[in-house]
């Protein structure tokens, strides 16, 4: 249920849980609380109302999304109709398929190695450590 109507008052975080940008509304508030989520530029509260034509600065994980509030809804719904509570400005659009064009990218060069290092890897580690420590001594 899309409202339009200026009469209708709806927290932040329940807006947010509404438009699925947080699977739960507890979710939602831990993001505001945590500094995650700014509203018209400012941090804001969890029980901050929901107005359309608010711009919405929201970071998840890597992605900050930038948000203009154009309907209100107090009611989950599939992602069609979710999709129609916010528009996502074109300069958010750009910037993040731009970072995450660059993640990929360094994904490639293998400087995220989620494995332990082998014996090898950890002697030179070791010899580092130790050139280092005589140095600044």
């Amino acid at each position: 249920m899309i409202k339009n109507g200026s009469d209708e008052k709806i927290r932040l975080d329940k807006w947010l849980w509404a438009a699925r940008f947080f699977k739960t509304r507890s979710l939602a508030k831990q993001a505001i609380e945590g500094g995650h989520v700014h509203f018209n530029g400012s941090r804001c509260k969890v029980s901050k109302e929901a107005q359309i034509g608010a711009t919405l600065k929201i970071k998840q994980g890597w992605d900050e999304k930038e948000v203009t509030i154009i309907g209100l809804s107090d009611q989950r719904r599939g992602a069609p109709e979710a999709s129609q509570l916010y528009e996502e400005t074109d300069h958010s659009i750009a910037k993040r398929e731009e970072q995450a064009g660059l993640r990929k990218a360094m994904r490639g060069l293998g400087l995220h190695n989620h494995e332990k290092p082998n014996k090898r890897q950890r002697r030179q580690i070791h010899r580092f450590k130790r050139v280092n420590n005589d140095n600044t001594d």
